[in-house]
């Protein structure tokens, strides 16, 4: 009974640092599963027997599969086919938001809506809409297809896997399909036909174009600059510009809010925000000089063909949690970081009061953007202004983890590779379909021939697995596990029974999605599936049916994580790119929710009877 209570402690303090996000997610599921070693809930010698779980192998192998076929070119040709598929924003909407869904049921989600971001805003530009329309429904895209297939999404595998334990053998590949699909194409329909229609649109404010983000960077007075000795308004007049002036920092010294008064030095280092083109009319219109953390002299490679690359900090970007001061960016990778975008730093027009900003405003909406350009610890969205050779940019992306916002030339030479990486996964597929191997072991056997095959190397390997989703699973796998071995999942699971009542069991059901549906959206999607699949298996037993239909109800539901950009890292990818603020969510994630359970709960009890 103490373990049971102990355990029900720390699962509720687990999930309560989750949400309030002060330490990585993976850390705090680390220390809940240290926790209970030290108390004794959880044996040591399987304190980490979580991580050679199937299911923590499963999502390892799926990831470098994912990055070999990106590294093949087996998917560019069909995203650069899309690139053309219809002129008007229904049709590219249709098209991109279908396809990202298709691609998502056979690979990782993140991987999946990285091929379609760049179509996706080239779409925006050319039919002449906001992005904030389409990459929304490009994200929850990406959600509901990997609700398709065993290998689509983590919450499916770990789901799987405990169907194997409950009842000795798992889901198969496309056991998920009947309901998935279905939900799939439902949903993707609502958001081509209405959804869309909830999202803001984001523009910007008076010449009438697509804003993606605003950026904050910092430029220098030049010495002999016109501007030295004159007031700051002469520089920046709030009426004609689209750059604000958020701080000064003037030998050592930082000066938030100057006065649209106060004399520019020569030396002075301002902090601006602006976006791409503002900040870019604003440096040819006044002579000033961008100034990097690093000093790095824009004009040292100005004749190598340099430019600059914008870009989105993926969720397993080596540059999370570090600044580009740590990074030391210009000695290690040969680049210059310009200016960082946070997702809803968004200077409204009212704030903007003679040449002044509401910083205040601005610090809640963005914190993290108050201190200097090189100390600013980046986040997973952060949208980065690189400078750099203009050859070497597309492989210093890679290596720091950033998605470029536009793609480059198609190589030829890796149409040649496409071939074999398809028709490795394919094998894979076929092996897991048909039970001659384990899941596990076959994808682990495609990941494994992709390498010896060349198709993706050795670094390329361990750079695509997201480690803190390793960490998380294995250590969550063994937290769900006490929660089963204590009793916990029975209580809960009495306490489901006694609210459904004498209510028929589809109420039961529906308990647990919704319940599945609240922990996706305020912690995770791979959190919700560990900790509800042992609840959902109890409540089958204690009303004497099958497992089946309450496991693949927790597993759609565990992957309806639309609601907050924090729930699904597909969501957190476009918040910046789309100009998306945390609440935008609620309007098209609410009723795309409702639907998707709508849907599933029925088509669940129709294929899979109790």
């Amino acid at each position: 009974m103490v373990d049971q209570i102990l355990t029900f402690v720390i699962i509720g303090v687990t999930l309560v640092l989750f949400v309030l996000e002060r330490w990585r997610y993976d850390l705090v599921a680390m220390m809940a599963l240290l926790t209970m070693v030290i108390l004794g809930i959880v044996p040591g010698a399987k304190a980490f027997s979580g991580f050679g779980h199937p299911a923590v192998i499963t999502v390892a192998a799926v990831l470098i599969i994912s990055q070999g076929l990106l590294s093949s070119g087996a998917v560019d040709v069909v995203t650069r086919l899309v690139a053309r598929a219809g002129s008007g924003q229904i049709a590219q909407l249709t098209v991109l938001t279908a396809l990202v869904a298709l691609f998502s049921g056979f690979m990782n989600n993140i991987g999946a809506l990285a091929l379609f971001l760049p179509v996706g805003l080239r779409a925006a530009k050319r039919t002449e809409c906001s992005p904030s329309l389409l990459l929304m429904p490009l994200a929850f895209g990406s959600i509901l297809g990997g609700m398709m297939t065993l290998i689509g999404t983590p919450p499916n595998i770990i789901i799987a896997m405990a169907r194997a334990d409950a009842t000795g053998q798992p889901f198969r590949m496309f056991d998920f399909a009947p309901v998935g699909i279905s939900v799939a194409i439902s949903g993707v329909v609502f958001i081509v036909l209405i959804g869309w229609r909830l999202l803001p649109r984001r523009e910007s404010g008076s010449k009438g174009e697509i804003r993606i983000e605003q950026y904050m960077s910092e430029v220098r007075v030049p010495a002999g600059s016109r501007y030295e000795g004159k007031p700051l308004r002469d520089l920046a007049p709030a009426e004609e510009s689209e750059v604000v002036v958020l701080a000064i920092v003037r030998d050592g010294r930082h000066y938030p809010a100057p006065s649209r008064f106060e004399q520019l030095r020569a030396g002075d280092v301002l902090i601006v925000e602006a976006d791409a083109e503002g900040l870019q009319e604003f440096i040819d219109r006044t002579g000033m000089m961008l100034a990097p953390h690093d000093k790095f002299d824009l004009d040292e490679i100005s004749g190598l063909e340099a430019g600059t690359a914008e870009a989105v900090v993926m969720p397993n970007s080596p540059m999370i949690g570090r600044s580009s001061r740590d990074l030391d960016m210009r000695r290690r990778y040969g680049v210059s970081l310009l200016a960082v975008a946070r997702h809803g730093l968004q200077i409204e027009e009212k704030e903007r009061t003679e040449g002044t900003v509401n910083l205040l405003a601005a610090i809640r909406q963005a914190p993290g953007l108050r201190t200097r350009l090189g100390r600013i610890v980046f986040q997973p969205g952060d949208i980065v202004l690189l400078y750099g050779r203009n050859a070497e940019l597309p492989a210093t992306l890679d290596d720091l983890g950033c998605l470029p916002l536009t793609r480059g030339p198609l190589q030829i030479a890796r149409r040649v590779r496409a071939l074999p990486a398809v028709g490795l996964f394919a094998a894979g597929l076929i092996l897991a379909t048909m039970q001659l191997l384990p899941i596990h072991v076959a994808l682990s056997c495609v990941a494994a021939g992709m390498v010896l095959a060349g198709l993706i190397s050795i670094r390329e390997v361990y750079d695509s697995i997201n480690w803190s989703i390793i960490i998380l699973l294995g250590a969550m796998i063994t937290v769900g596990g006490a929660l089963e071995a204590t009793g916990g999942a029975d209580r809960i699971a009495d306490l489901i029974l006694a609210i459904s009542g004498s209510m028929p069991p589809s109420m039961s059901i529906l308990v647990l999605m919704v319940a599945t549906t609240v922990i996706a959206n305020v912690t995770n999607t791979a959190t919700s599936a560990v900790l509800m699949a042992p609840i959902a298996i109890a409540v089958a037993c204690g009303m004497g049916a099958s497992v089946d239909p309450f496991l693949i109800a927790v597993a759609i539901a565990a992957s309806t994580a639309y609601l907050t950009p924090t729930a699904h890292q597909s969501n957190l990818l476009v918040m910046g790119p789309g100009g998306y603020r945390y609440g935008d969510y609620w309007k098209l994630g609410l009723p795309l929710t409702a639907l998707v359970l709508a849907v599933a709960l029925p088509l669940t009890l129709l294929f899979w009877p109790l």
